[in-house]
């Protein structure tokens, strides 16, 4: 299988790191950077509008964009003429984003996959699974702890600050109250903590920054707030990784009277958020090249792909090891 890498932050440069540990060559890496200004760990960096140029040496494309504008017209602009897997992870509009890659993919017969990575992608498929065993009961997604990337950047944009981070931290007395099955009702507040580390410039007034963080809607006025200032040095020692993680949550009931508590669960903890992700698009790439093959087109999403077309092994593999 050899693989296309179409942009180069952090997670591109994962994916690079990915294809290595997954035995996958890298074609190359496509940016809208100067090439000659993107050192690559090895794979070869061309400007983004020289793929079309290279179809017939590409089987999958992984888009490494953001979902906010780069994904909604990269990817199904990218469909008609590859294979593709992106992480857009808007979860209200990816039925949209659905719908138009589904319409390319099916018409121009390549294979393309949505919304990969964690959250979307691997906690979707356990709360899939959870809810078919246990139709009685209840989802809980707990995130963190880990640095929330759109919340840092967030911070960044308020007068003054010069650098931050935000980390998503569960709040421990709700995970231990879903985990002994009592099914709680909790608000957004109860589920989880905003732990903020902040630089500000000299002369700037902490008060109204703190302020201004804590009443930000749709970022952190629905939640229990802290505030750290620090300096910049502290930050790029303390804080310059990006781990993430979280817990996937099924409570639910059996038995005639629901008598018996049934708990399911599905945990991740990560030192770095982009190349777990990169690792998770690299694997699904995999199973959109087999169902190509296959003549399986259109749009997919991982609850489409069964295990066996993500897995690398044989079918004897699977069913002498790992079924």
């Amino acid at each position: 299988m050899k693989i296309a890498i179409y942009g180069y932050g952090n997670l591109g440069r994962g994916v690079e790191l990915a294809c290595r540990n997954h035995g996958v060559t890298v074609t190359g890496i496509f940016t809208r950077r100067n090439p000659e200004t993107v050192v690559s760990y090895g794979a070869p960096v061309y400007s983004a509008e020289r793929i079309y140029d290279m179809k017939g040496e590409i089987d999958v494309v992984i888009l490494c964009g953001g979902s906010a504008t780069d994904l909604p017209v990269t990817t199904p602009a990218l469909a008609k003429d590859f294979c593709v897997v992106d992480s857009f992870d808007t979860h209200a509009n990816i039925p949209t984003h659905f719908a138009k890659v589904d319409e390319v993919a099916t018409k121009a017969q390549t294979t393309a996959l949505i919304s990969c990575g964690w959250d979307p992608g691997m906690f979707s498929i356990a709360r899939t699974y959870a809810g078919a065993v246990l139709p009685q009961g209840q989802d809980y997604t707990f995130w963190g702890r880990g640095v929330s990337q759109g919340h840092s950047d967030a911070i960044r944009r308020i007068p003054g600050v010069l650098d931050a981070r935000q980390y998503t931290v569960p709040k421990t007395e709700a995970v231990e109250s879903v985990r002994k099955g009592e099914n709680p009702t909790l608000t957004t507040r109860q589920k989880h903590l905003r732990e903020c580390y902040v630089a500000v410039a000299e002369g700037v007034d902490k008060t109204t920054v703190e302020t201004a963080i804590k009443t930000m809607p749709n970022y952190f006025a629905d939640y229990d707030t802290v505030v750290n200032f620090v300096s910049v040095e502290e930050l790029k020692k303390n804080h310059a990784e990006l781990p993430h993680g979280g817990s996937v949550i099924r409570s639910g009931e059996t038995g005639k009277c629901g008598e018996h508590k049934q708990v399911i669960e599905y945990s991740l903890k990560l030192d770095s958020n982009p190349e777990f992700t990169a690792s998770v698009l690299v694997a699904y790439a995999r199973a959109v090249h087999k169902l190509n093959k296959k003549g399986d087109y259109g749009c997919k999403t991982v609850l489409d792909i069964s295990p066996a077309d993500l897995s690398p092994l044989s079918k004897q593999e699977l069913l002498a090891h790992l079924l």
